[in-house]
């Protein structure tokens, strides 16, 4: 291998540090109009008017739209695929808001400080409802989804999943130890430093421009054109450069108002929210309550386990009819447990609506498992490690929800590795500390998914093309979110045609050029499309062999890709990929190229065991991470510092999410407490503790060179390890994240 296993710096990395990469919001579009929203600040009310008199009367404005003059078609956020049906709960602008941040009017002028000038001089009338603003009491609201007329009722659940498997009474039975907990998960939001933004601008026809960061051109197309009643194909859609995402940018928020505004004025429109609205107005990742019960025999068998959790989907439905069978997935793929129920219940709250933010579940789901296990590891005086790698999923086995193949699943060879590595056994077996600084170390393990499949739209597909010029393009629905996916496609590439990755010129994804594909979601990019580029690049090498063989009457198995050309195994001659170019361009013959459709054909568990070490102050309440170590079943790291990169953000966002990070909706008011980096509190650098990555690569068969996913699973045993440590220093079972001073204090000095 030259190009496998190498640590390859990201293809736009010096773009981005000199600034010359383009952002969405950096776009300079002739006639370009400034778009701001006006939200709602009431967490549940009907707009009675709107008066836009003296808004409309100030210099510069070209309109005010809402309700009232915008269309009212309803869709769903989340859809993938044309023809997908889902529930459609949603409008660009309701007539009834149903979250404070909600979306009331938007204000279109020629300037941004004109639009500002004007949204303060919009006079709205609110007639304000109860709203409903924890998930408990909206469990109570019972009802159908939608009336007779088909309008939504916003009445729970959303969606409801239950799974049975064994006899759970004879488990239940027969242990030694039997624990129940429940563990609470805060909302959290995914704070990319790029706000969002969407630029529209009219085309030739009825057709529709969008540019915008996003997860999905596709599913951008299809939901833009149910919003404004279009034809997909009347929408074009160009992804940009991502200045972070982690799942925020996976639904289209803006992107149909931006839309509708530049067929309405016929001109380019800029829609951004700031900093307040990005927080209030867009995504962020549900919250949850799971009771877990489990039996455990004397030496730590799981006999049975009993699962039951609500989730806080927000104003709107979004994803979260899938979130229920997502956790459940995710739960069942780490362990082999012979008897199991699971009840999920996902319920509308008057809080803002939530979607996918790396994991899409697992890290709820993940938090209250491993927390679990920990304390009833420790309340049966059982070695957490030993008791995980007594009930790890063996390779090969058969997931019991869906009856998918887990794969190569390494879960038992992380723990091994990992606990050595972090000398688990001697630092476990450290007495507790009495003194103000406390210390304690713990563990927890994670499994997650590689794509969609076996969903009928698990495929993607990929064109090569050899230039002029002797660079190879690449064009597919490619949507890099910042962390170099790109990259690693293009090692792939270079790796089956002999050159460099520099050599490769990436097409992002854009719905005029590409076939369909899901986009970057559900941990698929290098699992299913590095699998789309390797076959596709193998398909191009072929092409590009036969056209040298017959140019230089060699038979094509003499020939071989390296080093940027053709070389002759026989005669040593080789000629590089840009002779090569020009030779068929001068004997007019076609430039070789290969369109390659790659449909998934499996679902390989992708697994992890985090370390962590922590120190906490009993005065104060205060916990630091002071050491960290995460072992991953990688199956095999085609850029080992990009691998390790994704581990340490992952980390970042496991540590916010076990000790900071609350958007902190109040339950009497519906206010949210943090909606912006001054109040809502990450985990910054000054937090972050020495990181060191072990890597698994015992290959996935199924995967491109033997490799799988990183970017989701890196996050999502982070917060369980870093509860369990704070646990094992102080002798508590703190289970509601995050762990806030507060939390910590009134554990050890209950009233």
């Amino acid at each position: 291998m030259t190009m496998i296993g190498t640590r390859e710096p990201m293809l736009d990395g010096l773009a981005k540090a000199t600034g010359r990469l383009r952002y969405a919001a950096d776009l300079r579009i002739e006639g370009l109009a400034h778009a701001l929203l006006l939200t709602s600040p009431h967490p549940h009310a009907r707009i009675l008017s709107l008066d836009a008199t003296a808004a409309l009367a100030a210099p510069g404005v070209l309109g005010v739209f809402w309700h009232g003059n915008m269309p009212a078609h309803r869709y769903n956020s989340s859809i993938w695929f044309e023809g997908q049906e889902a529930d459609a709960d949603e409008q660009m602008f309701p007539a009834t808001v149903r979250h404070i941040g909600d979306r009331v009017a938007v204000v279109v002028a020629e300037t941004l400080p004109q639009a500002e000038a004007a949204l303060d001089l919009l006079q709205v009338s609110y007639d304000p409802m109860e709203p409903f603003l924890t998930p408990e009491a909206a469990d109570r609201m019972r009802g159908p989804l939608f009336d007779a007329s088909g309008a939504p009722t916003f009445l729970n659940p959303v969606a409801e999943r239950d799974f049975r498997l064994g006899d759970v009474a004879a488990g239940f039975a027969a242990a030694a130890h039997v624990t129940e907990t429940r563990v609470r998960t805060p909302k959290t939001h995914h704070c990319a430093i790029e706000t969002h933004v969407a630029v529209a601008l009219p085309e030739p026809g009825v057709r529709i421009c969008v540019m915008a960061p996003c997860q999905s051109v596709h599913a951008v197309q299809v939901v833009v054109a149910r919003a404004l009643g279009l034809a997909a194909a009347d929408v074009h859609v160009i992804k940009t450069p991502i200045g972070g995402s982690f799942g925020g940018k996976a639904e289209p928020v803006l992107e149909p108002i931006a839309a509708e505004l530049a067929r309405r004025l016929d001109r380019p429109v800029r829609l951004a929210c700031d900093r307040r609205q990005t927080f209030t107005s867009t995504r962020m990742r549900s919250a949850t309550t799971t009771r877990i019960r489990s039996a455990l025999s004397a030496e730590g068998r799981i006999l049975a386990r009993d699962t039951e959790t609500l989730t806080d989907v927000g104003a709107y439905v979004t994803g979260g009819n899938y979130l229920p069978g997502s956790m459940l997935q995710r739960h069942v793929r780490l362990y082999a447990i012979p008897a199991e129920t699971y009840t999920g219940r996902a319920v509308y709250t008057n809080t803002p609506p939530t979607g996918a933010f790396r994991g899409y579940g697992s890290p709820q789901i993940n938090a209250a498992g491993e927390i679990h296990l920990d304390i009833a590891a420790r309340r049966a005086g059982l070695d957490p490690v030993a008791l995980r790698l007594l009930n790890a999923v063996a390779p090969n086995a058969t997931e019991p929800y869906t009856g998918l193949c887990v794969g190569n699943a390494r879960l038992a060879d992380c723990l091994r590795e990992g606990a050595a590595a972090f000398r688990w056994a001697e630092r476990s077996a450290r007495p507790r500390d009495s003194g103000r600084l406390r210390r304690g170390v713990g563990m927890a393990a994670a499994a997650h998914v590689n794509g969609c499949f076996p969903g009928s739209d698990e495929q993607t597909t990929m064109t090569m093309t050899l230039g002029r010029d002797g660079r190879i393009t690449m064009v597919s629905a490619l949507h890099d979110l910042g962390c170099g996916s790109n990259t690693t496609l293009a090692q792939i590439a270079a790796e089956v045609l002999g050159l460099s990755p520099a050599a490769l010129c990436i097409t992002e994804a854009d719905t005029d050029l590409c076939g369909y594909d899901l986009g970057t979601r559900a941990s698929r990019m290098t699992y299913v499309q590095g699998e789309a580029t390797r076959l596709t690049a193998l398909a191009l090498a072929d092409r590009i062999r036969g056209a040298a063989g017959r140019l230089a009457n060699v038979a094509p198995e003499d020939l071989v890709l390296r080093d940027g050309g053709v070389a002759n195994l026989r005669s040593g001659e080789s000629a590089s990929l840009a002779s090569l170019a020009a030779d068929l361009a001068h004997a007019g013959l076609d430039l070789p190229a290969a369109t390659v459709t790659h449909a998934a054909t499996a679902n390989p568990s992708s697994h992890a065991a985090h370390f962590a070490e922590v120190e906490v102050d009993s005065l104060t309440g205060l916990v630091r991470v002071t050491d960290y170590l995460a072992a991953h079943d990688i199956g095999r790291a085609i850029n080992p510092m990009l691998v390790e990169g994704q581990i340490h953000g992952g980390v970042q966002i496991g540590i916010g999410y076990a000790l900071f990070e609350d958007v902190a909706n109040d339950p009497l008011t519906g206010r949210m407490g943090g909606h912006s980096f001054a109040r809502y509190i990450m985990a910054n650098s000054l937090e972050m503790p020495p990181i060191t990555v072990r890597l698994v690569e015992a290959g996935e068969p199924s995967g491109p060179f033997g490799a799988k996913a990183v970017g989701e699973i890196a996050t999502i045993p982070v917060a369980a390890a870093v509860v369990n440590a704070v646990n094992a220093a102080l002798g508590t079972e703190l289970a509601d994240l995050p762990l806030l001073p507060t939390r910590i204090l009134d554990a050890l000095h209950p009233a």
